[in-house]
């Protein structure tokens, strides 16, 4: 049996196919480059947004600690009043004050949750603003 020339490689053929059409050379390790810096910002701004959701839940735990402990130190200080107007007094300042934490802590997790997403949003930003830039660059010298 006569033995078979051996085929070339996939990539051997789409070489050849390319030089056939007079495709212009391409830089594989500068496209691979490219990829590369968009993978590590990519990695980086994923990083930033967990430190962000990390933090926002440490925070929201801390504030959930300290309701408790406020409830707790009201419900041993609880001593039933003597008339109802007082009760409603009391109940009435709890109300006001948890309302007012309630608000405030909202505040300050929507601003974490902000500058946690800004973060990650400006890594990427840069990433595209420095990728256009390397396509200019590399339209210009051809």
């Amino acid at each position: 049996m006569a033995k078979q020339p051996e085929s070339d490689s996939f990539l051997d053929m789409f070489s050849r196919f390319g030089r056939d059409l007079k495709l212009p050379n391409v830089d594989v390790q500068a496209i691979l480059d490219h990829h590369r810096k968009n993978l590590e910002a990519l990695e980086k701004s994923a990083r930033a947004s967990a430190a962000g959701a990390s933090s926002v839940l440490a925070r929201q735990h801390e504030m959930v600690q300290n309701a408790i402990n406020e409830i707790t130190r009201m419900a041993q200080n609880y001593q039933a009043p003597g008339n109802p107007q007082e009760l409603m007094s009391k109940q009435a300042e709890f109300a006001r004050r948890s309302f007012e934490t309630t608000l405030k802590n909202a505040s300050e997790v929507a601003d974490l949750v902000r500058k946690s997403s800004t973060e990650s949003v400006e890594i990427l930003r840069d990433r595209i603003r420095d990728a256009m830039a390397e396509i200019r660059a590399g339209y210009e010298r051809k």
